[in-house]
């Protein structure tokens, strides 16, 4: 089965999470058959060459620099490791790795959560691919809403999930505000901007890599505040790298092998992002070089930010998510608040 890259989808949309959860719900028990030639351990051993499916989990855009980083300058190569970077058919990369249909793939805390919930639990992250949660509230600067109780009265844009909507009812009301009074309208925009300009409504989560780069590159004034900023519960792993559990078993070299050249990648991404940049533009052109080189900048110091090393996983404050979760009835099953992750295979 061949899984090419598409990139016939518009590559310039804001990073969204609208209908990602829900589809990874609802494709996590489909089953799918597994497909393309996976490697075996002689990867980083000087042996024959493993070939890995890695998924994206959306169109390519900074959060994957680091991977197109290793792919460009031979870092995959060197490891013994052929990588093909794919997209997924539904927007969704965790119904492929829970089946095998993809080795590794870029996968997000509350993604994992509620597919292992759905019963979807042939997965793990591995490494973090941007140490901190980034994302948070966006508005027109105008409108001041400069802390969450201000949201009321106003429209958030919602995509009508009820773990998306129980982390902003929850920093609307920490912060004193009433989350009824917030009025909630659809999301039907890829365009954070573009919808904030044209009046569809007054705030939408959104992230400060992409979307916020995107306001200043555009010249348009907004206001942002972060989930973090609010609640350290809300700094769970968005995004990461996670991989097939029995993939990970069979062939661990493949994955500490893959794991290392994505560091390489990654930490060329930290000391040289305008280099970085222009690697991803040139794999990529069909992307906004300018959005690119400033999201660029600003992760730069968000992939590692102030951990010893890129990738690493703190399990207090991955089950402190979890714990999250379970307290607020928020997955269809309790979760095991240490599950979903490991950091067997990254190489501090």
């Amino acid at each position: 089965m061949n899984l090419s890259t598409s990139l016939n989808r518009s590559l310039n949309r804001s990073l969204t999470r609208r209908s990602l959860i829900a589809t990874s719900a609802a494709i996590a028990g489909l089953g799918l058959a597994s497909c393309g030639t996976t490697g075996t351990d002689t990867a980083g051993t000087g042996g024959t060459t493993a070939k890995v499916i890695f998924c994206l989990d959306y169109t390519p855009n900074t959060n994957h620099t680091g991977i197109y980083v290793a792919q460009r300058q031979g870092f995959f190569a060197e490891e013994g490791l052929e990588v093909e970077i794919v997209q997924p058919a539904e927007d969704t990369a965790e119904a492929m790795l829970g089946t095998g249909q993809a080795q590794l793939g870029v996968s997000y805390q509350d993604y994992i959560a509620n597919a292992y919930a759905g019963g979807n639990t042939g997965f793990s992250a591995v490494a973090a691919i941007v140490q901190h949660n980034t994302s948070g509230i966006m508005s027109r600067r105008e409108d001041g809403v400069t802390e969450p109780k201000a949201m009321e009265g106003l429209r958030y844009a919602t995509w009508e999930m009820p773990i998306e909507q129980a982390i902003v009812r929850h920093i609307v009301e920490k912060d004193g505000g009433d989350y009824d009074k917030v009025r909630l309208v659809p999301y039907t925009v890829d365009d954070e901007i573009s919808g904030l300009k044209a009046d569809l409504f007054d705030t939408v989560w959104s992230y400060e890599g992409w979307a916020v780069q995107n306001a200043t590159v555009r010249d348009y004034p907004v206001s942002y505040f972060s989930f973090i900023s609010i609640d350290e519960v809300f700094d769970y792993y968005t995004p990461v790298i996670a991989a097939n559990d029995e993939f990970c078993e069979g062939n661990p070299e493949v994955v500490r092998a893959f794991l290392r050249a994505a560091k390489k990648g990654y930490e060329l991404a930290i000391e040289r992002p305008d280099e970085a940049a222009d690697i991803l533009c040139e794999v990529v052109p069909e992307l906004d070089a300018a959005l690119v080189r400033q999201s660029a900048a600003f992760l730069a110091e968000e992939y590692q930010a102030d951990a010893t090393s890129w990738g690493l996983i703190d399990g207090r404050r991955w089950s402190a998510f979890f714990q999250w979760l379970n307290d607020n009835s928020l997955v269809e099953r309790p979760l095991d608040v240490d599950a979903g992750w490991t950091m067997d295979y990254l190489e501090a």
